[in-house]
């Protein structure tokens, strides 16, 4: 007969910044390790993948510079991996109409199909890392993770 072992949870106390930084470090990398293992069958680098989301985040189709800036990368990085997503056949490029020297993105109908597919696969991979956690848990943390973000003074970069 199996014997059941039962797991208690002793709150850690975390008065020094870098112990909270370092476990914030922790579960990003997990996250981000689960989300690529379910992306991993759309054939997509990370960079491509962010590259994607971006562009179907967009109100109107972003123009490469728009992306290459949204992403922190050089434009002639962003055309590389524009390049593999086009390849893909996941977005198309066409001029800008009110400025003919700028290049906009859109989302192919397989890019939308990837898309939802890729909300899902990452969906998936974030509900798993807060299985653990109660309703108001996850609550308190984003709240509190929301205030952190807020506090940088950056805009927020949800997925």
């Amino acid at each position: 007969m199996a014997r059941l072992r039962l797991i208690t949870t002793v709150p850690v106390e975390y008065e020094d910044p870098v112990q909270l930084a370092d476990l914030l470090y922790r579960l990003t990398r997990r996250l981000r390790r689960a989300q690529a293992e379910r992306l991993a069958p759309f054939g997509l680098t990370p960079a491509q993948e962010r590259a994607l989301r971006m562009i179907t985040r967009s109100e109107e189709p972003p123009r490469m510079t728009e992306l290459a800036d949204h992403l922190g990368i050089v434009p002639r990085s962003v055309t590389t991996v524009v390049d593999a997503l086009e390849e893909a056949g996941l977005v198309r490029r066409e001029t800008d109409p009110h400025n003919r020297r700028a290049i906009r993105l859109y989302l192919t109908d397989r890019g939308l199909s990837v898309r939802d597919e890729m909300r899902e696969a990452r969906r998936r991979a974030a509900e798993d890392l807060f299985a653990p956690l109660e309703a108001a848990d996850r609550k308190t943390l984003g709240g509190l993770l929301s205030r952190l973000d807020q506090d940088a003074g950056e805009p927020s970069g949800g997925s």
